[in-house]
């Protein structure tokens, strides 16, 4: 007995991976399972352990009671107190009831009980694992494509770039080491299904947090992003240092730390800007490269941000097809309106001019 489950147990675990304590509670569970299946237990509450020379006990627990209704989990308190003088109604007794032909079937089998389950602990390691990560980067390898579907090799297991997690302009080949973002993980019944990404504005933040230091230390912190994949992104970084500049933190000297993610994601164009606390502040630095002249926000049920921007900055401003505009909108969550001097009038500003004075005069006063 001792050596036979103890060498099955420890073969499988040193062929799979798998460590040989969780390969002995998926024993103990298919055990319970087979005992209470073969003996008629299935009403009980049935535990089951090994003692140091890897001999088999199982156990019934039944609860003390006066009377006995159900002697399959109740014991009466005169029977009870023949095992222990100290147990009183209501307490429950864990009393052996190891049949020795169970014994001998499992000694016999215990391998094939240990291999019968080894699919679900598989299954259940993995869930387990990668549940854990997502939101998580991770290196994986191209495996196969079926259709427009991507197979991607993550060593314990294959998982899916789906269609609309792809990058248009990105080609997929046999053998590429790519990294990904784990966007989802879920249980099927066929087993764990692990949903990757290359569009997740999360992987832009993955890559910057393994480029910047101050980043993955906290230093600077990553506030919003905003992805059109393969085409362009733009993030907003703010510093809780006042002697880090969070936006050369980002770029790094030379610009080697932003060539580096925007290599990764195979051009990708990354605007870093800096986040304001100030809506306005924050929606003109999102309009980067674009200056700025002003912007008045307006609060409702859908927030306006109305920016005006000099004559020749206007189609900077939009972007071409209106990206710019767009992803300033997505990075700052304010629904952005963008019109030139020429187009509002110069009034409008003299208007403004006047009334930031009137505003400034009246502080001075008060």
């Amino acid at each position: 007995m001792t050596s036979e489950i103890y060498r099955a147990i420890e073969e499988i675990a040193k062929e799979k991976g798998i460590s040989q304590e969780k390969l002995m509670s998926v024993l103990q569970t298919s055990l319970i399972t087979a005992y209470k299946n073969n003996y008629k237990a299935e009403g009980q509450s049935i535990s089951v352990r090994f003692d140091s020379d890897m001999e088999l006990h199982i156990y019934v627990q039944k609860t003390i009671v006066l009377e006995v209704e159900n002697p399959e989990i109740e014991i009466s308190l005169e029977e009870a107190r023949e095992v222990n003088p100290a147990y009183d109604v209501g307490d429950v007794v864990e009393m052996e009831v190891t049949p020795a032909d169970f014994k001998r079937k499992v000694a016999t089998n215990a391998k094939q009980n240990v291999r019968n389950n080894l699919l679900a602990i598989e299954r259940g390691l993995i869930l387990e694992e990668f549940k854990n990560r997502e939101g998580d980067l991770i290196t994986g390898i191209v495996e196969r494509i079926s259709g427009s579907n991507v197979f991607i090799n993550l060593g314990k297991t294959e998982a899916l770039l789906l269609p609309k997690e792809q990058v248009a302009t990105e080609v997929y080949r046999h053998g590429d080491r790519i990294k990904v973002y784990i966007a989802e993980v879920k249980e099927t019944t066929q087993g764990p299904k692990i949903i990757l990404s290359r569009t997740h504005p999360g992987l832009l933040l993955r890559l910057l947090e393994l480029e910047v230091p101050e980043i993955h230390d906290g230093i600077v912190q990553v506030k919003a992003v905003a992805r059109e994949a393969g085409n362009r992104s733009k993030v907003a970084v703010w510093s809780l240092d006042e002697n880090v500049d969070p936006v050369g933190a980002c770029v790094g000297g030379k610009g080697t730390r932003i060539r580096s993610v925007v290599d990764e994601l195979y051009g990708e164009r990354i605007d870093v800007i800096p986040w304001d606390k100030d809506p306005g502040l924050f929606v003109a630095n999102a309009l980067s490269p674009a200056k700025v002249i002003r912007v008045d926000t307006i609060e409702g049920e859908e927030k306006v941000a109305r920016v005006i921007v000099a004559d020749d900055q206007l189609s900077l401003a939009i972007g071409r097809e209106g990206q710019n505009a767009r992803l300033a909108a997505k990075l700052t969550g304010w629904k952005v309106d963008i019109k030139s001097v020429n187009q509002v009038g110069p009034e409008v500003l003299e208007q403004t001019a006047e009334e930031v004075g009137d505003t400034e005069d009246g502080q001075e006063n008060s």
